[in-house]
């Protein structure tokens, strides 16, 4: 039997393909099948049902606790965010006081101080996509101006910067591997998926990058 996908043999995409996240949240549904299998597991005896019953308790227990991770692991990202609006704050206040900087760069910076809606994940994504139009302003008007590199404390605002985006990036990471968990696990049936039913959960939004960014990723740097 010939492999169903082939990598030698093709067929290929000559022109590439690229991705993107999927803004949806799918909600978890079961059918009556669900139902009839809880009853049958009852009307087998007791016990059956009786397992079944605290299999959905400790499975209950479970999805909260991941909640509450995904929760914390977003938090972890917005206080990075914050920081980094700080740092930012500080490196355009240094420029402004020696050079005319762009109106509009404090103006965005002040709007992002108040940090993003720990619920909300695509105001977060959008938070994080407008600072690093900031942070490139910041850079294009330090570039600019050699002599300005030289001042210590926009060296060392500029070096924190590029340590907290690191520091957002492994966070996203870790955000996205939580919500991949959380994906993952109410869909699992029939347990976990009959109380994430029950409950009302849908599946969770992954971190992405906007459409200006993954265009900036495609250009040439060299």
């Amino acid at each position: 039997m010939a492999n169903e996908i082939d990598e030698v043999n093709g067929p290929i995409k000559e022109e590439g393909r690229d991705i993107h996240v999927i803004d949806k949240q799918i909600p978890v549904k079961v059918g009556p099948g669900s139902m009839i299998f809880e009853v049958v597991l009852w009307v087998a005896g007791i016990i059956p049902g009786l397992i079944f019953f605290i299999m959905k308790i400790k499975a209950q227990n479970y999805l909260r606790a991941l909640q509450q991770k995904v929760q914390h692991d977003a938090s972890t990202i917005d206080n990075y965010l914050e920081q980094r609006v700080l740092i930012l704050q500080n490196c355009a206040r240094i420029l402004d006081k020696a050079i005319s900087l762009d109106k509009d760069t404090m103006t965005q910076i002040a709007a992002y101080r108040g940090g993003a809606n720990p619920n909300n994940d695509a105001l977060r994504n959008d938070i994080a996509s407008k600072m690093e139009t900031v942070a490139n302003k910041i850079n294009i008007a330090a570039e600019n101006y050699p002599t300005l590199q030289a001042h210590s404390e926009l060296a060392d605002a500029m070096q924190q910067n590029s340590y907290l985006q690191k520091e957002i990036t492994a966070a996203r990471e870790v955000y996205n591997d939580t919500v991949g968990q959380w994906n993952r696990d109410i869909f699992q049936w029939p347990v976990k998926m009959i109380v994430a039913a029950k409950a009302g959960y849908t599946s969770r939004i992954p971190f992405s990058i906007s459409n200006e960014m993954r265009e900036k990723a495609k250009g040439t740097f060299f």
